[in-house]
């Protein structure tokens, strides 16, 4: 071994510690707060929500996101029982790769990095969209969007370099603030609610009826994402086969409870019977216009400026995923070596965290150099950058999530241990399922959820970037057997691969 330390805060591998992340940084608080800001609430409730009331028509939104919180915390069972198995910063692929093979884990391994990015790019779009129009209300001044998109972009890339319960910290403060403040709107919503008082018509089921059911199903699931990256952290948790699966479990159900209690809470607001009409003609201005009715100027300020922070902890937290996920395909030989390796000073993948900067920065100049609108427009970083890149990457996630589902019944089975855990495999199977039809709804629906044509290009060349990647990835895989074996058979198993080497070479040595 090329690290003599006895410390029990480190990992020590056959290949050293610069091949590992850094043990026991975060325990379940630390855990939970970020995986939770990926979701960014503010984002969800202000602009989510009016776009499946408004656009969509869909009133029983808070039953959408009742029922989306049962499949999940369905999918969790298997999900969590899974990362009590296997600890690897590649979460999604390198479970994939163990219940269905390696080749299989490369390919989820790109739709992975792909998708993960394009969430995270995207958000730099309407980030940057909100922080131009904070200068234009309140400094009167004019600044493209694309200015504070790439200061942000750096920002975020230098938190990338630091220690993950660093990275924790801020992020925890952002998201308890951005949580408070939702809360403080519902439960202000409820108290004063609009002309048809009280009412949990919201919850009728009769309410999901009608053609955009599918497209809310999309919209809704894609509020959810965080909760799956917790795995993603699991080497760098104190006993993360008991913290991971509980953060699971709590992040879902949280989120389910959370954006289900604040859309019903917009629809006492505003009524079930005006909901519709009225987000469909303030958007994501809704939430604004209901607090400060209620609450006051000063506090729909503070709101505005937390709908910022909140997006950037998104973008934190996207980004700490995307850069391990580099590094566990880096350290398996799927990306060159370097990505495989930790900043001696930090214990982060910096070398992913570079490379997620490079990519944000040059997908937001591509945005910004094509950009032919007057400033303040939200064409291209809302309606383009942010709606397609967040849509191409909730389709990634969901097909990840449904493979997982599907790779955890394999995992178990071909181990023998289908009979002990039939109650989870039940539970991934049907999750699997429902979460294959929210895919195909997804794609059958791309057109409304980008905003384009039924005729319109978009509608295949975007779904066709996950596509795309998860063939590149299949293929790569498929060269990598034939090729190079030993990598390919590596697939999945991150450290646990060297300490077999090691093994391996210790009875060679004694026979």
């Amino acid at each position: 071994m090329s690290t003599g330390s006895s410390s029990t805060s480190e990992i020590n591998t056959y290949k050293g510690q610069e091949r590992a992340l850094r043990a026991n940084r975060l325990g379940t608080v630390g855990l939970l707060l970020s995986v939770l800001a990926a979701s960014a609430p503010m984002l969800v409730v202000a602009g989510v929500m009016p776009t499946v009331f408004g656009v969509i028509g869909v009133v029983g939104q808070p039953l959408l996101y009742v029922i989306l919180g049962v499949v999940l915390v369905l999918f969790s069972f298997g999900y969590a029982e899974m990362s009590r198995h296997v600890h690897n910063a590649g979460a999604f692929y390198a479970y994939i790769a163990r219940g269905l093979g390696p080749t299989a884990g490369a390919g989820a391994a790109l739709v992975a990095l792909v998708a993960y990015s394009a969430m995270q790019v995207g958000i730099y779009g309407i980030l940057g969209f909100e922080i131009s129009g904070l200068f234009a209300t309140y400094l009167d001044l004019t600044v493209a969007w694309w200015v504070p998109a790439l200061v942000a972009a750096l920002a975020v890339g230098l938190l990338g370099w630091l220690k993950i319960d660093l990275n924790a910290k801020v992020l925890g403060v952002l998201l308890l603030i951005e949580c408070l403040l939702v809360v403080i709107f519902d439960i202000a919503a409820v108290a004063d609610p609009g002309k048809e008082g009280v009412s949990l018509a919201a919850f009728n089921p009769d309410t999901l009826a009608g053609a955009g059911l599918g497209t809310a199903l999309c919209f809704c699931i894609a509020a959810f994402v965080g909760f799956e990256q917790a795995p993603v952290y699991a080497e760098e948790t104190s006993r993360p086969h008991v913290v991971v699966s509980r953060v699971m479990f709590l992040a879902v159900g949280y989120a389910a409870l959370f954006l289900a209690f604040s859309a019903w809470a917009v629809t006492v607001a505003t009524g079930p019977g005006s909901v519709v009409a009225e987000a469909g003609k303030q958007g994501p201005g809704l939430l604004f216009g209901l607090t400060e009715s209620r609450l006051g100027t000063t506090f729909t300020d503070v709101l505005h400026v937390l709908f910022v922070t909140g997006m950037f902890a998104a973008l934190l937290s996207f980004h700490n995923v995307v850069a391990r996920y580099a590094f566990a395909m880096g350290r398996e030989g799927l990306l060159p070596a370097a990505f495989g390796r930790t900043s001696k000073s930090s214990g982060a993948p910096a070398s992913g965290s570079v490379l997620q900067s490079v990519v944000s920065v040059a997908v937001i100049l591509a945005f910004a150099l094509t950009d032919d609108k007057p400033t303040g427009d939200p064409t291209a970083p809302v309606l383009r950058l942010f709606t397609w890149m967040g849509n191409v990457g909730a389709l990634g996630v969901i097909l990840l999530m449904a493979a997982a589902a599907f790779a955890v019944i394999a995992f178990f089975v071909r181990r023998g241990a289908g009979g002990p855990q039939a109650p989870r495999l039940v539970a991934s199977g049907l999750s699997g399922v429902a979460l294959v039809a929210i895919a195909v709804y997804t794609v059958k629906d791309f057109d409304v959820l980008v905003g384009a044509g039924p005729g319109s290009a978009l509608n295949w060349v975007l779904p066709g970037i996950i596509v795309l990647a998860l063939a590149g990835g299949v293929v790569y895989g498929l060269v990598l057997r034939a090729v190079k074996p030993e990598v390919h058979a590596r697939i999945g198993l991150g450290n646990e691969a060297f300490q077999l080497e090691k093994a391996a070479e210790s009875e060679t040595a004694a026979v």
